[in-house]
């Protein structure tokens, strides 16, 4: 391991986050201007689900080649590809007429951002000891979070001025920006041996390895269901939520939005924080994932049983009490070895995102379904959340019955 010296870290953090920003924005947007093209569109649910998913269909399907990449070749020079394609995906957006267009612009997207949080893990694995990776991959989260405050209240005052297509025409002008300043701040990524253990030459080809690993198995769930989850209501279904269910208007669930980001934002800062106490107290992130995650399940329920009377402040606290899953990031990473951390990192999004794309489409399918079998709207809703409740349950039971021996602080590797 080759540690950065502070100030460079801290300048090769801010360029990462930046780029991360920009990542987030575009992820949750879709939230914001559901109604805009459900009204231009005449999109329906499902509609709404298979739009807003297709940025995560096109994030997951470049997760194991992503992963190689960045073992081989190293963060900046993966992630300027990838922001390459992720500035034609703005314009593709930008410029659609039909729902095919929307969809292949939100799909190009989703590829295009697809390292934003990867390239920077995999760096952070190399550059930094444990305690400062917790800590930097909170704080990038808490970046994503302040990406999707700014697509919510801002982007619901821009759009009577500018309309929502200018918008993306300065996304893309943005991304243009950060590969500049990626460019120029990140260090190479020499081919040199990673570790004690295992060099380029040495370390398995592959995800076989990342695979079989059983932390990996462990956690696999619980980002599908529970971090791909809370992301899916946070960048789609507490919005139409708000509306729908809750009753509130356009602009008040823009509001309710972008209270939900800022409490995401205020719990990953938090972590930051409170990793290096924790991690000091022997506090690794199986206990505080097995003590915490209840919580969430709760609120969720309570969510179900309120139906409307659950508007944004249940929202915000549900989403809040999923954060703690967050910690499984830099556990994969550190439980195998240097060598492996990007595929081990792109595998473990690959689940996350999947479970993304299936959440938001699946509940999207589910509240249709039930219409479709005369249930009233708000009905519909709270039925298709307690399969998600269930799911999640499900998820929460096989990593607690798979402890022990599978616990992350007892495979980390150099």
């Amino acid at each position: 391991m080759s540690v950065l010296p502070r100030r460079t870290a801290i300048a090769v953090f801010l360029v990462f986050a930046f780029t991360y920003f920009l990542s987030a924005l575009l992820r949750a947007i879709t939230a914001t201007l559901a109604p805009v093209l459900a009204q231009e569109f005449a999109l329906q649910a499902s509609d709404l689900g298979l739009l807003a998913g297709g940025y995560f269909l096109g994030f997951a399907a470049t997760q194991l080649p992503l992963g190689s990449w960045l073992d081989r070749h190293g963060p900046r020079k993966v992630l300027l590809g990838f922001l390459g394609v992720a500035v034609l995906g703005c314009m593709v957006f930008s410029v659609a007429t039909g729902f095919a267009a929307l969809l292949a612009g939100r799909v190009l997207c989703g590829a295009g951002v697809s390292a934003c949080l990867m390239a920077p893990l995999t760096g952070y694995r190399r550059w930094l000891d444990p305690v400062a990776q917790m800590r930097a991959n909170s704080w990038m989260l808490m970046t994503g979070s302040l990406g999707m405050v700014a697509s919510t209240l801002p982007v619901q005052w821009l759009l009577p001025v500018a309309g929502w297509r200018p918008l993306f025409w300065g996304l893309a002008a943005l991304l243009v920006v950060a590969m500049g300043v990626l460019a120029a701040g990140v260090p190479a990524w020499h081919a040199r041996a990673q570790g004690p253990q295992l060099g380029p030459a040495t370390a398995p080809q592959g995800y076989a390895a990342v695979w079989r690993h059983p932390y990996f198995r462990r956690v696999a769930p619980l980002g599908f269901f529970t971090y791909g989850g809370m992301v899916a209501m946070q960048t789609l279904w507490a919005g139409p939520w708000m509306q729908r269910v809750a009753g509130y208007s356009p602009l008040e669930s823009a509001t309710g939005l972008f209270w939900i980001n800022v409490s995401m934002l205020c719990a990953f800062w938090s972590w930051g924080l409170v990793n290096p106490w924790f991690q000091r107290r022997g506090l690794d992130a199986d206990r505080l994932m097995t003590a915490g995650l209840p919580l969430s399940l709760l609120v969720l329920a309570a969510i179900v049983v309120a139906g409307p009377a659950a508007g944004s402040g249940a929202w915000a606290l549900y989403c809040v009490s999923c954060t703690s899953v967050a910690l499984t990031q830099p556990a994969v990473a550190m439980a195998l070895p240097q060598a492996l951390a990007g595929r081990a990192l792109s595998a473990f999004n690959l689940a996350i995102f999947a479970g993304v794309f299936v959440v938001q489409w699946g509940i999207g399918l589910a509240v249709d379904a039930f219409e479709a079998l005369d249930m009233p709207v708000v009905a519909s809703f709270r039925a298709a959340m307690a399969v998600y409740l269930a799911c999640n349950a499900l998820a929460y039971g096989w990593f607690v019955r798979r402890a022990g021996r599978h616990n992350a602080v007892q495979t980390f590797a150099p």
